[in-house]
């Protein structure tokens, strides 16, 4: 079984901290996503795992192993990196054998393993090619058979597509899923992208400043966010987020607007709050994702209007900022424009301004 455990695992650079004792664990055969601003700790974590940074405290597990001390090539794990990694000289098929060859595998074993990755990630036809004749999506691939060749127990993925065009990164997001289900181990990936946490991980591991601010599926830390800074960083568009003081049951906002917050909720008058709503809850009257609940209606002036197509996000003042909403099946909408609203209030969100902690019923 190849799950991965850190136990209050920390890193220091002399006095400074960068990874603060965090706890995680890793299910065998579960895809796990590392994601976070720059900073944050995401990659040096995932190199203490590969045991390419020393570990300062705590304990890391892969398996029934500890290992702390054993060097990266004893921990059965596979990297794949941002650079690719390729040797420029080697073609494709040497490229993915020469850490088989190094390991003075057999011969055949080590063409069978080759073939098979090949064969996986769509690579036959550039077998005899050179990395400089091939495109970063090819090269990419090359580089997750080169892990993939070693059967290793942990894949782990370090930012892999952010040398990508944005098609790319799209292409090569389905790819790794599609290689996921067909290899069948635990993959750890970092990634600054929210985009690629969310479509392709079991779980999210968000980050901050070297401690970890929220672990859960996709839709939970898309749902649920445990505190501000999950809310702002989940999503695109982000959640909207507005200062707000509690007056009688709603939160009234810089500009008078007052919102009317969940019934039940554990907050006291006169309270600080943050409240935040995802642009899909704040829609022109009949171009609304979600159906007719609790909804309150509001009358803006346009700022921008940005169409994507089946959608359009609109800017409008609301708390004294620019919030966002979205326009489904949109029309032509000009700046200026008056439009009739509907926040809708079943998926509002509240925080302590305080804390920045969510607040729950």
């Amino acid at each position: 079984m190849a799950q991965v455990r850190l136990d209050k695992v920390s890193k220091s650079y002399g006095k400074l901290e960068t990874v603060h004792a965090i706890d995680l664990e890793i299910a065998h055969n579960e895809f796990v996503v590392l994601v976070g601003p720059s900073g944050c700790g995401k990659s040096t974590t995932l190199r203490m795992i590969a045991g390419l940074e020393e570990i300062t405290g705590g304990t890391i597990s892969i398996g029934d192993r500890v290992v702390n001390d054993l060097p990266p090539r004893a921990r059965n794990i596979s990297m794949v990196f941002q650079s690719y990694a390729l040797y420029p000289h080697m073609t494709v098929r040497d490229n993915l054998g020469f850490g088989l060859k190094i390991a003075n595998m057999a011969e055949a074993e080590i063409t069978k393993r080759v073939d098979d990755a090949a064969d996986i990630l769509g690579l036959g036809p550039y077998m005899d090619r050179l990395p400089a004749n091939l495109s970063g999506g090819q090269r990419q691939r090359v580089a997750m058979g080169r892990a993939i060749v070693r059967n290793p127990d942990v894949f782990l993925f370090d930012e892999p597509l952010s040398n990508l065009d944005a098609k790319l990164r799209g292409q090569m997001r389905v790819e790794i899923k599609k290689l996921h289900q067909r290899v069948k181990t635990t993959v750890i990936y970092v990634t600054h992208d929210q985009v690629e946490a969310m479509t392709l991980a079991d779980r999210i591991v968000i980050m901050r400043d070297g401690d970890i601010e929220q672990i859960g599926t996709p839709s939970e830390v898309f749902e649920q966010p445990a505190n501000v800074f999950v809310a702002g960083f989940i999503g695109s568009p982000p959640m909207n987020l507005l200062d707000a003081v509690v007056s009688n049951g709603k939160a009234r906002l810089s500009d008078g607007l007052e919102v009317p917050l969940p019934a039940g909720l554990p907050v006291s008058q006169s309270q600080q709050i943050v409240l935040g709503f995802r642009p899909e809850s704040l829609a022109p009257k009949g171009h609304a994702l979600h159906g007719d609940g609790a909804a309150m209606p509001l009358q803006r002036n346009v700022i921008i209007a940005e169409p994507l197509g089946t959608e359009t996000i609109i800017f409008v003042e609301m708390g004294g900022i620019d919030v966002q909403g979205k326009m489904l099946n949109p029309r032509v909408v000009a700046p200026g424009e008056t439009l009739d609203f509907t926040l809708d209030l079943t998926r509002l969100h509240v925080f302590d301004k305080a804390s920045g902690k969510r607040v729950v019923a």
